[in-house]
This record gives structure tokens, sequence and C-alpha cells, in this order.
């Protein structure tokens, strides 16, 4: 039995997974996020680990058996954040998140200070990314960052409180901008760079290695073996590539999370910063992967739904289908109400509807959010394509994926038939429990990451396809239009 952990910004989810490779239970909590000030984004870590001992005490009460058989456990969570430390491991701050704006300025200092930063991380300098968070935290906040002792990405912690270990895998710490990725090391040029010495991170692993065992106190608690080890794990994207099987060249992934992630998997570290395209390693030996990124997807029809007053997400969805396509003057969508990534690299870049009338309803407003997230996977694919990406197939995971709707709409904007596999929403945690199986077992890639079993393909669909292409256009016209009008804040 293996145990999957997937700390995502919204909640944090745990499947339990039996030797079969069938999902036996799985137990979640929530979790929110603060925005005291314009641009930041922050959650208290310890909301982190209440969340996992939580949802761990439920699956212990209705799956006593299966919980007490797990031999390891993978760990998969939101990249980026900085989580700080000092030298006895107590937080120092609230974490800082991927999708935190913050550090705008930060990003062109580091620049500044290391020119060949992009060729040593194969990235765009980023305000997402964690690297320049630490160069904001010394301007802005300099008592804190004289007691950092330890940066640790949020799944990472989670790490150090499962067993006391600061470690962390390639596939996180390439978002970092700390890794030298084609090396995969930490460039001790670039921690310089930022204040910090190579003790200030944690060592390093391939996410199929053991990085310790669970605590004995925590498995006496918990009803879990003693010897259970803690895989390295993944980034959430990696870890969802690895459950549905992304792990070959030209095999790809599209992820609709909170965040949306076009992934690519590939043999050979193939960077290409100037189009916003990522290059991260893969949480497996030797491989690498490209991904698009934008930083709001799934998350935009909650945000659509309680706006609207839809009683939940599923309703607006079904009563957005219900309506039908629209015609080509419905309105249109900007979703970029955390700032964009790929391709426009712009943390000041804000959510805009454009085209209301007397005559907009519920419905137009959700459809034009579905719509907006797909033009955005499509800019991402046209700028991994410029990249020279080539994309052999397309499977679709998160929890965005329950809806064959805006499946339809998403395959007609790209072009390209998606595979939804069976349980596709719980992609990461499935992803982290064979890593955890992994490290445990010591058996091959080959042998336990297989593609997932497709439940069914949606194409696109030609006359979809044909409106998607013109409203898309106009959709980037109008990015373009409002890009310099868009506040920057002081």
């Amino acid at each position: 039995m293996y145990l999957g952990i997937d700390l995502g910004t919204s909640g944090v989810k745990l499947l339990l997974v039996g030797e079969d490779q069938r999902a036996i239970a799985q137990a979640s909590a929530p979790l929110r996020v603060q925005r005291p000030r314009p641009l930041w984004s922050e959650q208290d870590p310890e909301s982190w680990w209440q969340a996992t001992s939580g949802a761990v005490h439920e699956l212990r009460r209705r799956h006593p058996r299966e919980v007490a058989a797990v031999r390891g456990i993978g760990l998969s969570g939101q990249m980026h954040g900085a989580t700080l430390l000092d030298e006895r491991d107590r937080v120092l701050r609230p974490a800082i998140l991927w999708n935190d704006g913050r550090s705008a300025e930060a990003c062109a200092e580091l620049e500044r200070r290391v020119p060949a930063v992009t060729g040593i991380t194969g990235n765009a300098v980023m305000p997402g990314f964690t690297a320049p968070k630490l160069i904001w935290l010394a301007k802005h906040e300099p008592e804190t960052f004289a007691r950092v002792a330890k940066v640790l990405l949020p799944k990472d912690y989670l790490r150090l409180r499962l067993s006391g270990d600061h470690a962390s895998e390639m596939s996180d710490a390439a978002g970092t901008l700390w890794l030298d990725v084609a090396g995969r090391r930490w460039s001790e040029g670039l921690l310089e760079a930022t204040g910090l010495s190579i003790r200030a991170m944690p060592r390093l692993h391939e996410g199929s290695e053991a990085t310790g065992q669970l605590r004995p106190d925590l498995a006496g608690e918990w009803g879990m073996p003693a010897d259970a080890v803690i895989a390295g794990g993944a980034g959430d994207n990696a870890a969802g590539a690895v459950g549905v099987g992304v792990v070959e060249p030209g095999q790809a992934l599209l992820s609709l999370g909170t965040s949306g992630v076009y992934f690519v998997a590939s043999d050979a570290f193939a960077p290409n910063p100037a189009s916003g395209v990522h290059a991260f390693c893969h949480c497996l030996p030797e491989r690498w992967h490209q991904m698009s990124v934008i930083l709001s997807a799934a998350s935009c029809v909650g945000w659509v739904a309680r706006l609207s007053g839809a009683p939940d997400e599923a309703s607006l969805l079904a009563e957005v289908e219900e309506a039908g396509d629209g015609g080509t003057g419905a309105p249109l969508f900007l979703p970029y109400l955390s700032g964009e990534r790929t391709p426009h690299n712009d943390p000041h870049a804000q959510g805009v509807f454009f085209g209301l009338t007397h005559d907009t309803d519920r419905a137009d407003l959700g459809r034009a959010v579905l719509e907006g997230v797909a033009f955005a996977f499509a800019d991402g694919q046209d700028a991994l394509l410029e990249a020279g990406t080539v994309i052999e197939s397309v499977a679709v995971i998160g929890g965005g994926a329950r809806s064959r709707y805006w499946g339809r709409i998403l395959a007609s904007a790209l072009e390209r038939p998606l595979a939804y596999t069976a349980g596709a929403e719980v992609g990461p945690a499935f992803g982290a429990a064979r890593l955890a199986r992994l490290a445990a077992s010591g058996e091959s890639v080959e042998r336990v990451c297989t593609v997932a079993p497709i439940d069914h393909i949606i194409e696109p669909d030609g006359d979809l396809a044909e409106r998607c292409r013109e409203r898309r256009q106009r959709y980037r016209e109008l990015y373009r239009a409002l890009r310099e009008r868009f506040p920057r804040p002081s």
C-alpha cells in the first residue's frame, strides 16, 4: 500500500493506492490563501500540516487496515513557494506562494546580478519563482531575512514534519531559479546572488528515491509502519505527469487545477526562455520536461460561479452547456486574475470581461471564462511549438477534467484530441503514490509508470474550432490593447 499526498493551493489531497495500482481511498482538507496586499499571495505552513494530519486521521478512521500497510509515502505540491525557517526549523513568516507577484523589481535585480541566469536555469526570471522572493525579502523585511537558515518548498516542509529531513528533488528544485537544471545541482553563484549559501538549501534527490522514513511518533499516532519510506516526490505538475504515465518524449498533459499547465516530457534539457516556456527537470532520473503555465485556470470557474451567484461550479457549467455556444459577439474574458506567465510574463495583467450588454447573462459569463482559459492554453501551446517542442498525445488531469463540455472547448481551441483518463482529477496524488512505490520497492520506471487507461477522448469540433480561432484573435488583440494600462502598484 502506498500513500500519495498532494499539497495544492486550495487544499490537501491524500490517496491510498494498492499494489495493483488501484485507488483504494482518498481524503482531503481545504486551504485558504491570504492576500494582505495587492499582488501578494501567502499561506501559513502550519495550515498545510494541520490539513495533512487531519486528512491522514480521516483515512485511518475509514481504512485502518490499509493505512497500517503503507510501505511508502510520496509528496506532491504547489511549486515555487518560499517557506522560510530559522536555525531551529521555526517558520519565520507566511510562505510566499507561486502566484505572488510582488517580486517583479527583484527579478530585474537578479538579472542584473547574474546576467547568465537564464542560461543556468533555462527559464525566464519571473516573480512566481522562489529566488526573487528572497531578494524582495532582503530589501523589505531585512530582519526576517537575517534569520533565514533554510528555505524549503511547500511539499518539502511537509517532508520536514514527516521525517525531520531537509530534502527536496529535482522537479520542484528546478522551479526555484537556484538550480543548474542541466546539471541537476544547486548553483552556488545564483544562491550567492540572493544572499544565501548552499547551507540554506535542502539536499537533492531524484523523485523516485527515498529521502528518509516516517518519524516513529507519527507512525504510532497514524497507525503506519515505522519503516515507511518517504519518497523524493515531485512538483505537482511532474507528479501529475507520472500519475498518467507522461514520462516519454512527446507525451503531454494538460492540467486543469487552480493554475493551468501544458506539460511535455523530454529526454533532454531544451530551454527556450524567450517565449516564457519553462524547462525543468522531470522527477525521474535523466529526464526533463517543458511546460507553459497560466496562473489561473479552474480557479476562474469557481470565481465566476461565486461572482454570479451560481449555487456551485457544477451548476454553472450545466447552465452554460444548456445555453449553447453563443454567438461571435458574446463576451470575452482575459483570465489573468493573478497576472500571467506564458507567454506574457506579466505579473500586472488582470482579469477582464469585455463586450457586456444588457442581454449578457450568467451563462454568457461562464462560457466566456471557459473560452478565455482555453485561449490562454492555446497561447501556451503556440509558445511550446515555437520552441520546437514535439507534442504527440495530450492527457487531461485536474479538477477541471470533470467537465466534458469544457473539454470540447479546449480540444477545439487547441485543435487536437484530448485523452481523459479514469480518475484524472487525482493525478498528482496518484503520481506521488507511484513515486512512493518506486522508492519503497526499487522497481523500474517502465513497470510502475505505465500510461493510464483512457476513459474517453474528446475530438475538436470543426465549427467550434473555427469560432475559437476568430474569438481567440480578438482575445489576443484585447490583451495587447490593455497591456500598458494595467496598474503597476508601487
